[in-house]
């Protein structure tokens, strides 16, 4: 039972993939707050507000870090497990 994986366990990149999802969410509410006066037909938020926008593409990126970073972590445990004449679970 001790191979099993915790409930409550985090592996590492679990941090940057929930920081980069509440980023990229963030990015998603400016991007519509900045585009809705266009439609709607008002005066248009000032241009840093169009900067806010690009947090989407920055936790996305984040995000893809932290799953790289896991990815990694679970390559280097299997290869420890089989180096040392285990199997990999």
């Amino acid at each position: 039972m001790r191979d099993k994986t915790q409930v409550n366990s985090s592996a590492p990149g679990d941090g940057l993939v929930r920081a980069g999802a509440i980023v990229f969410f963030v990015g998603a509410v400016a991007t519509l707050v900045t585009v809705a006066p266009l439609f709607l037909g008002t005066t248009p938020f000032p241009t840093y507000m169009f900067g806010l926008s690009m947090l989407m593409a920055v936790g996305f990126v984040v995000a893809g870090a932290g799953l790289l970073r896991s990815v990694a972590e679970g390559r280097r445990r299997a290869r420890a497990g089989q180096i040392s004449g285990q199997s990999p679970r």
